[in-house]
């Protein structure tokens, strides 16, 4: 999947996370009809083998809560604070996804991000259900860490490549990792996909176990070296300077989490290829703003 030459393509995070609950169809739906060019989200793999939509790999309580266990005496219930590769789908499917909560850290999400209880996690198939039927790109990032061993990484891998294949989405999905032997895996298993590099400041240090043994200290060569067709750099990172490195290695630039329009306009100064934001809306006005196209809203009704 390439990236749009000459424009700055528009990523929902989560789905428009400052606007609707994360990783979520309804949230999906909405980035959909404000007009972005890529939907990420992130995944995981259950117990039982099914690939579901969650950022982190236990349960948060910030965006998700219990409602009752699948049967009484569940010795696994309450399954918030559980990681997903130890619960299962039905499990999973318990909880109510659609109302963010307060947390210890300052959440500006808590007061702009509209609440729809009675929301579940999605399935990555039911995600490419709902995507199938509109040209967005599917940026799939897949959480795992270097605790991870090859076997369960190559595995959860193949279960991703397994349900885009299914749906006909690989040529028009990404797949994102910090975890960088998830890029060597999706080579076999996804080949048709594209295959973006994460990083952030704890991921480029010496030593550094997130890079499939490659070195922090030259991020683009690095990613090229192992096989990305994109770096995505923490927006700290994004310096100019990543920004030409990268490019004259005909690597685009995916930059996030961006959410000021001040920072945003920076970006597009700097020349990234993408930008990924929790509003959408505020990213698409410094775009017009701009005179730079934008990605066409979706009007036609989408499935369920």
């Amino acid at each position: 999947m390439h990236f749009t030459g000459g424009a700055v393509e528009l990523h929902g995070h989560r789905g428009a996370r400052g606007l609707r609950p994360e990783n979520t169809l309804a949230g999906f739906k909405y980035a959909l009809e404000l007009g972005v060019d890529a939907i990420e989200f992130d995944v995981g793999i259950t117990a039982d083998g099914v690939v579901v939509l969650n950022h982190d790999q236990a349960l948060s309580p910030v965006t998700l809560a219990d409602t009752a266990p699948v049967r009484p005496g569940d010795p696994l219930f309450p399954y918030v604070g559980k990681a997903v590769r130890d619960l299962t789908l039905e499990q999973v499917k318990t909880l109510e996804a659609g109302v963010r909560r307060p947390s210890d850290d300052d959440d500006p999400f808590v007061l702009t991000q509209l609440p729809l209880p009675g929301t579940a996690l999605p399935t990555l198939a039911e995600t490419c259900a709902l995507l199938s039927g509109c040209g967005v790109v599917l940026a799939v990032e897949l959480k795992t860490d270097p605790g991870w061993s090859d076997a369960d990484v190559e595995r959860f891998t193949a279960a991703v490549a397994e349900v885009l294949d299914e749906f006909g989405l690989t040529g028009r999905s990404r797949l994102l990792a910090f975890d960088w032997r998830v890029l060597t895996a999706a080579q076999r298993h996804a080949p048709a996909a594209g295959r973006v590099g994460l990083v952030e400041p704890r991921t480029l240090v010496p030593g550094s176990p997130w890079l499939a043994g490659e070195p922090p200290d030259d991020p683009a060569g690095s990613a090229l070296k192992i096989g990305a067709t994109a770096l995505s750099p923490e927006r700290r990172l994004a310096t100019p300077e990543l920004v030409d490195q990268a490019q004259t290695l005909a690597l685009p630039v995916v930059v996030w989490t961006v959410n000021e329009p001040e920072e945003m306009s920076r970006f597009v100064d700097y020349g990234v290829d993408a930008i990924v934001t929790d509003y959408p809306d505020r990213l698409r006005a410094v775009l017009a703003r701009r005179g730079l196209p934008l990605p066409e809203p979706m009007t036609a009704p989408l499935p369920g």
